[in-house]
């Protein structure tokens, strides 16, 4: 447990200091525990990562009312599944999605090499204030019987 606590705090996501509302999700960039007996437990961490990026992601669309997910390459399956996620489960409506392709250097050669990027801008729902209002009372809930 104290692994999954480690891993959460250290989560390598980065705010845009221009854009305020974006997160940018890497796929590379996990803290080490995620190696650690991935074969055995790749799908629970994957799990993890994606219910703490959409917990983050709805705290970002309180603040902003919209809230960009930007990814490269093969963290593009990861933002893909947050939006859907959050928009399956009503939090969220789909505003604009963009895809393109950006240079980055190869650190081994030197060259530049094309990389697939997916941009995501989604908006609060009608609903949104009042599913997150009834899962804060859900959460209070729940902590007042563990404490009882």
């Amino acid at each position: 447990m104290e692994e999954i606590t480690d891993g959460v705090n250290n989560m390598n996501l980065a705010v845009d200091s221009q854009k305020k509302n974006r997160i940018q999700v890497s796929n590379t960039k996990k803290p080490l525990f995620f190696y650690v007996n991935l074969a055995k437990v790749q799908s629970f961490w994957k799990f993890l990562y994606s219910s703490c990026l959409v917990r983050i992601t709805k705290r970002y669309m309180q603040e902003h009312n919209d809230v960009e997910l930007s990814a490269l390459g093969m963290a593009i399956a990861t933002v893909v599944t947050i939006a859907e996620i959050l928009k399956n489960n009503g939090f969220a409506v789909e505003k604009k999605i963009m895809t393109s392709t950006v240079d980055i250097k190869d650190g081994s050669r030197g060259r530049p090499v094309q990389k697939p990027k997916i941009e995501i801008t989604l908006g609060k729902s009608e609903k949104f204030d009042e599913l997150m209002a009834a899962a804060n009372e859900e959460k209070e809930a729940a902590e007042a019987q563990v404490q009882s």
